[in-house]
């Protein structure tokens, strides 16, 4: 068989004992064209660990070799080598020694451990989720100190403000998310009225349904409604067009021509998704309380004349206040989010998905946290 492949060019492997030692001759062509063999040829050799004392492998006659061949030949020489053996290359053509070279310095890729038992896999993977938690907030820390410094200098030069494109990205993140907002927030006004009286008319309290949907929807579930689908439309839409520009180099150019993509690309998103969020919050809000008295008039029973005395009643100008706070704080939270992303795009199309991704995800996520930090703020102060 070794002699047949020779014939033909082929991969071979002869063994020759010399002395105390032993030779492994290499010969004909060490390419990926032959890689079936070679595999197999070299893994029968790998299993001369042990044998001898001495073993180094002769490649005087090795006609071709490319980087498949020299990365087998380098794997043989580091396996006969791990128990102390000496295992050298000899008979390397100054074609190919460079090339064995370059493979050498390649490092060995370490066992993958996560999979073992105990508890080092699972406290090493908790450890690096936290420092990339850290770096995460460094990063949001580090966009919002450079989207404040962008403002001053908009503030202390007018000029160099960018009022059309702040103009341009309000329509797209306000005007053209209305219709999906308040369709959604009027469907769960709706909901959250009927399991209301579908629940409290048990206890023949169905009026008490109202003082609910006030309150929540004003509070709760309005705002967090409109920041969780403006994360996933505008957040992902602003992450999703900085990594387009990353990776066609157009930020790159911006900064070549002396311009600052914080000034040019992120003030005026941040600016028009401020003032978006509580425009949306209210309409989104009215959109609930509406379909929540809808049902409550066709569902419960309960007049709209009612409904309205009830709602005034149930609810005051701090239930609103509370509302209206909250949305820019998550606006901004959503954006700076969406920014910092975008600009960690790296030059593929999968690293554009994936940090499109990580933009909705973590957006929801701190919008979730920023809630649940102004509610115990909010109740502490008796508001």
């Amino acid at each position: 068989m070794a002699q047949q492949l020779a014939l033909d060019g082929g991969p071979t492997l002869e063994r020759i004992a010399r002395g105390d030692g032993l030779a492994l001759c290499a010969a004909g062509s060490w390419t990926a064209k032959f890689a079936p063999v070679l595999e197999r040829i070299v893994a029968d050799a790998e299993q001369l660990t042990g044998t001898r004392p001495n073993i180094f492998i002769d490649v005087s006659e090795v006609v071709r070799l490319d980087t498949f061949g020299a990365w087998l030949i380098e794997r043989l020489r580091r396996n006969l080598a791990q128990d102390g053996i000496e295992a050298k290359i000899a008979g390397l053509s100054a074609n190919y020694a460079s090339l064995v070279d370059e493979v050498r310095q390649v490092e060995p890729v370490p066992a993958d451990t996560s999979r073992g038992g105990g508890l080092r896999a699972p406290i090493e993977k908790l450890g690096r989720t936290m420092f990339a938690f850290g770096d995460d907030i460094v990063a949001l820390i580090s966009m919002l100190g450079a989207v404040l410094a962008g403002v001053l200098r908009a503030i202390l030069h007018p000029s160099t403000f960018r009022l059309a494109s702040t103009v341009h990205h309000l329509e797209q993140v306000c005007w053209r998310a209305v219709p999906i907002v308040v369709l959604i927030t009027f469907l769960i006004g709706c909901i959250i009225a009927q399991q209301g009286i579908f629940h409290f008319r048990r206890f023949g309290a169905d009026v008490f349904v109202v003082d609910m949907l006030g309150v929540l929807v004003l509070r709760e579930i309005g705002v967090l409604l409109v920041a969780i689908m403006v994360a996933g439309r505008s957040g992902s839409a602003y992450t999703a067009e900085l990594g387009s520009m990353k990776m066609r180099e157009e930020i790159d150019a911006l900064r070549t021509m002396g311009f600052d993509p914080i000034d040019v690309l992120i003030v005026p998103r941040l600016l028009a998704l401020l003032l978006a969020m509580p425009i949306l919050t209210f309409l989104g809000a009215m959109a609930a309380l509406y379909g929540g008295g809808l049902v409550a008039w066709l569902y419960g029973g309960v007049d709209p004349e009612a409904f309205l005395l009830r709602l005034r009643d149930a609810i005051s100008i701090n239930h609103f206040t509370v509302g209206m706070i909250k949305a820019p704080v998550m606006a901004l939270v959503i954006g700076i989010v969406a920014c910092v992303e975008g600009l960690a795009v790296r030059g593929s199309a999968e690293s554009l998905g994936q940090h499109t991704t990580a933009s909705v995800v973590k957006g929801i996520f701190f919008v979730i946290v920023m809630d649940g930090v102004f509610a115990i703020f909010f109740a502490s102060i008796g508001i």
